[in-house]
């Protein structure tokens, strides 16, 4: 446990950030979901709204440092390529 006050301090701080880091990072993943989820019932027009939000929420995910690039890359081409397979099934 902590023993200086500055350690303390940043112990909270530390908790703090853990729980909005948890947040965000949740939100990632019932974003990706959404879409996925909106792939399989077929429902392209959906899917492409749905997309933009996740891309936005996983971009956010990166800028903030809760996400490496490479993998915030991998869930935006994972996400276009299963809406881009619906959508050329779906013709």
């Amino acid at each position: 446990m902590a023993n200086t006050k500055s350690a303390k301090k940043r112990a909270k701080q530390n908790e703090k950030r853990r729980l909005v880091n948890l947040s965000r990072r949740s939100a990632v993943k019932t974003a990706t979901k959404k879409v996925f989820d909106a792939v399989d019932a077929n429902d392209v027009a959906v899917a492409k709204e749905l997309f933009k939000a996740a891309e936005s929420q996983i971009a956010r995910a990166r800028g903030k440092g809760i996400l490496k690039k490479n993998t915030a890359a991998r869930k935006i081409s994972s996400l276009s390529k299963r809406i881009a397979k619906a959508e050329g099934s779906g013709k």
